[in-house]
């Protein structure tokens, strides 16, 4: 009886031998096929990107500042705004001047721009897509999408924008503030209201069977034109008269981004209108007229 617990225990002590060489060569085994954790956690640190550092949005509230100013809070992407008050000549600057030589806001630096070496960006248009194709959103890759998109991007650069720009100055500008006589400008409101309606009609007629501008989603195209029709009644317009663009203006109003953009905006106008209180009449007819001249003298020198 003695021999044979004595036998059953040997067994079993060569079972347990058997058992810890086998767990220890799959441990080996394992740690020689691929990195422990920590190895595993460097690794990743060393290939993923470094975060995106604040791009410098040079901005007023303006249609064309206000259209990057939205691509920021809908993407995501990280920005620091930096006030260019136009009502003040910040746009004739030399600091400024020098990342827009064409003395116009929005400009942007991106401090890590192509090959992570800052650059910088003027004119609307281009700002929008320089960070649509960057951060990969609001701008289609496929290639007949992009273009569309670019089509009615362009519209508002080159037709809309300035044409409602005309409008505002010579219904609201040159009367208000230069103070010109209405014989004077009455050609000038005529023209460019005029304009803007076949615009607007142009864009009525786009939407007639869409929900946005191009490529069938929300793109940089819709960022640009809104802001250029939002202040329709400046321009001698009536939404009413164009159902198709007053629903699509109402879709992109409702969306969160947009609603701030606006908010933070008139926080901007609301400190630049009570530092501007503490001025004369005289003064600030004085510096409307100024702006109003000084642009190429200033380029001249």
């Amino acid at each position: 009886m003695a021999k044979s617990v004595t036998g059953n225990r040997a067994k079993s002590t060569k079972k347990a031998v058997r058992s810890k060489r086998a767990a220890l060569s799959v441990s080996k085994s394992a740690s020689k096929s691929g990195p422990k954790p920590k190895a595993i956690a460097k690794s990743a640190a060393k290939t993923s990107k470094p975060a995106q550092k604040p791009v410098e949005l040079h901005y007023w509230p303006t249609g064309n500042g206000r259209k990057i100013l939205i691509f920021c809070l809908e993407s995501g992407v990280p920005y620091e705004i930096h006030p260019v008050n136009i009502n003040k000549g910040d746009q004739f600057k030399p600091a400024f001047l020098k990342i827009s030589p064409n003395n116009r806001m929005p400009a942007i630096i991106d401090p890590q721009g192509p090959g992570g070496k800052p650059i910088s960006v003027f004119e609307s248009g281009a700002i929008l897509q320089y960070l649509g194709r960057k951060f990969g959103k609001f701008y289609p890759q496929e290639e007949r999408a992009r273009t569309e998109v670019d089509e009615w991007l362009f519209w508002q650069v080159g037709g809309l924008g300035p044409m409602a720009g005309q409008a505002h100055h010579f219904r609201g500008y040159a009367q208000e503030v230069l103070k010109e006589p209405i014989e004077r400008i009455e050609y000038g409101m005529t023209r460019y209201t005029n304009e803007v309606s076949r615009l607007y009609g142009v864009l009525d007629r786009r939407l007639k069977s869409r929900k946005f501008v191009a490529a069938d989603e929300y793109t940089i195209a819709d960022m640009a034109i809104w802001p250029w029709i939002v202040p329709w009644q400046r321009q001698g317009q009536n939404l009413d008269d164009y159902p198709s663009l007053k629903a699509w203006f109402a879709r992109i109003e409702a969306r969160a981004a947009v609603q701030k953009s606006g908010d933070i905006g008139r926080a901007i106008m609301e400190a630049a209108r009570v530092e501007e209180e503490r001025l004369s009449e005289a003064e600030k007819l004085r510096r409307g007229k100024q702006l109003f001249m000084q642009g190429g003298k200033r380029q001249s020198k």
